[in-house]
């Protein structure tokens, strides 16, 4: 059974109501998605609150704002935000992405999300897990529509999807006038498994940057330099 809360070095995230709880690949994009500049910030699918948190600990600038259309996962959420040093910059919307759409927001400079993936796969049982992980609640598409209205024109996207999902994103967010400008490979070891692919979108053509990031040596059993680097500020372990 995972552990009802995750303590990192500067906040504590709850989680026991979330289906989808703290994860590594989570945790790789809220490190890794520069925030230089970015004074508003919107964090699409929030689960536990972790990105919304891990951005607000690295960007003293920034106003934060998180939607999360599950009702026990928002509540948590909130509370996670409420309980850490940087709640007066942050701001959970307890609704789907097409109700704070219709709200008509002010534009954001950063939209970063770890969205629903699994487009035709069986579906479980439990249905708070299913909104979590499925496509039916929230499309690549309305994602995309969204950042079309609301990214400011110099504004950056950033996506955590499974590497066949994010080359498909990529294709639709290509239709709509994004362009890919970086990407992260996550990989379980050096030249091993790829796990995740983390795209940065702007809308401006131009070339694109790729990095790859090994979560663990060959062995299995230690953290690679560059896993560590990044996490430093996070793990308690580092």
């Amino acid at each position: 059974m995972p552990n009802p809360y995750f303590q990192f070095k500067q906040f504590t995230v709850q989680q026991d109501q979330c289906a989808m709880k703290v994860c590594t690949d989570s945790c790789v994009l809220g490190a890794h998605a520069p925030v230089t500049g970015a004074r508003r910030i919107l964090d699409i699918g929030a689960g536990t609150g972790l990105l919304s948190l891990m951005l607000a600990q690295r960007a003293p600038q920034a106003m934060i704002e998180a939607v999360e259309i599950d009702p026990a996962a928002a509540a948590q959420a909130a509370a996670n935000l409420a309980a850490s040093p940087w709640a007066e910059r942050l701001l959970l919307h307890p609704m789907s992405l097409q109700e704070f759409t219709a709200a008509a927001p002010a534009p954001f400079d950063m939209i970063i999300s770890n969205p629903p993936f699994f487009q035709a796969s069986l579906k479980s049982a439990d249905t708070a897990r299913n909104t979590a992980k499925h496509t039916g609640s929230l499309t690549f598409k309305e994602i995309i529509g969204f950042a079309e209205r609301f990214l400011s024109l110099e504004g950056h996207l950033h996506i955590l999807l499974p590497p066949h999902e994010a080359r498909v994103f990529a294709q639709e967010a290509l239709a709509a006038g994004f362009y890919t400008s970086h990407i992260l490979w996550l990989e379980a070891t050096p030249q091993g498994k790829l796990l995740r692919a983390i795209h940065t979108y702007t809308r401006v053509a131009g070339p694109v940057g790729e990095e790859t990031l090994a979560v663990r040596e060959k062995d299995h059993t230690t953290y690679t330099l560059a896993f560590r680097q990044l996490l430093q500020d996070y793990y308690l372990i580092f």
